[in-house]
């Protein structure tokens, strides 16, 4: 009897690891996939347009040892994150507001619906217009186009407040801080994270928009070079680094706190 203790035990641990491990495993698959076929659609098409993965690592390693590629990924970077966290921030506040109170989402609906349906392009190119071509008309411009979509997420998790956790608190007595911590927070949590996975995931696309048009730095800048001379490769360059920095700030940031985020949800 006691000999099976110590197999159960093993089956389960292996069982916990296999599933921690399993999705990092099925990710690195896809990655690898993508770069094989990747390769081999390029031999296959033998052509400028498409260049192999080895020619886009040499483009980059040459853009990383004359200091272009580094400066061009701080410089959208710092972009994209002052625009990312204006959106979360003024989205937050909008969307709890209209959700929370009739008024407010009647007075807001229409200007939240604009601000969903007007094109990313048109409100850049207003930005530069009105107020020039300068680092806070870009990054206003990117936070109004990722504002209505943090309000709409928002503005949806607030509706689902449980209102029988509200009139606990009511009867309690909690201070306003508390009921904000304590009772709002924690149901409004998963809602941030998901709006805050989604914005991360298309600002730096506006960004890169928005560095073509109109600025002299930056990766959308360093692409917008290299696609007037055809240079493929060095646009693929820029393009996937900034994407491998994305993906490690959505492994390493965004995921892990969408899990806890959500971890309060599965206690009993």
């Amino acid at each position: 009897m006691t000999q099976g203790v110590p197999d159960a035990r093993h089956h389960t641990g292996y069982r916990a690891f296999a599933l921690e491990h399993t999705p990092l495993l099925l990710r690195a698959g896809s990655a690898a996939c993508f770069l094989l076929l990747w390769w081999m659609i390029a031999i296959w098409a033998a052509d400028r347009a498409l260049p192999d993965p080895p020619a886009v690592l040499r483009a980059a390693a040459a853009a990383v040892a004359d200091g272009s590629l580094p400066q061009a990924l701080g410089a959208t970077l710092a972009r994209v994150m002052a625009a990312f966290l204006l959106a979360m921030a003024a989205g937050s506040v909008i969307g709890i507001l209209m959700g929370r109170s009739r008024l407010a989402d009647a007075a807001g609906d229409f200007w939240l619906v604009l601000l969903l349906n007007l094109p990313a392009l048109v409100v850049i190119l207003l930005a530069y217009i009105w107020f020039g071509q300068t680092e806070a008309a870009t990054v206003v411009a990117v936070a109004l186009v990722k504002l209505p979509a943090v309000s709409v997420t928002l503005r949806e998790g607030a509706r689902a407040l449980d209102p029988q956790l509200d009139e606990m608190a009511k009867a309690y007595r909690f201070s306003l801080t508390a009921r904000w911590r304590d009772v709002m927070l924690p149901q409004l949590q998963p809602y941030l994270a998901a709006a805050a996975r989604a914005g991360l995931a298309t600002a730096w696309k506006i960004v890169l928009v928005a560095e073509l048009l109109g600025r002299p730095s930056g990766v959308g800048f360093e692409m917008n070079l290299r696609f007037q001379v055809f240079d493929v490769a060095g646009l693929l360059a820029y393009a996937l680094a900034f994407a491998a920095v994305m993906l490690a700030i959505e492994a390493g940031v965004m995921r892990p706190a969408e899990r806890r985020a959500r971890a309060w949800r599965n206690l009993a």
